[in-house]
């Protein structure tokens, strides 16, 4: 599991320019299965995804596709869990 924050970097202003293809992206995760849930962080801005399915490399391709990433709106860091202890309804973390 992979828990990504997206933290505003200098070039925020141009945030309005690339949220429709930003909201794309954040559709496309979702449709792929791979993201589970995506908020905003508060009160500082930017975002976070909570992400399963993929391995490192690949949720590392995926967060640099964002184009947010990619024009520099945000800076993404990325964690990697490995998952022990779930609910029930969350288990398919742990794969």
């Amino acid at each position: 599991m992979f828990i990504i924050f997206l933290r505003f970097s200098e070039n925020k202003s141009a945030a309005p320019d690339f949220m429709p293809a930003h909201n794309e992206w954040i559709a496309k995760g979702f449709g792929d299965g791979i993201f589970q849930c995506v908020g905003s962080l508060t009160p500082e801005g930017g975002g976070a995804i909570l992400a399963a399915g993929e391995n490192r490399e690949e949720i590392e391709r995926r967060i640099n596709a964002d184009p947010f990433v990619e024009h520099n709106v945000v800076v993404a860091q990325i964690a990697e869990v490995d998952v022990k202890k779930t609910t029930p309804a969350l288990d398919f973390l742990k794969a």
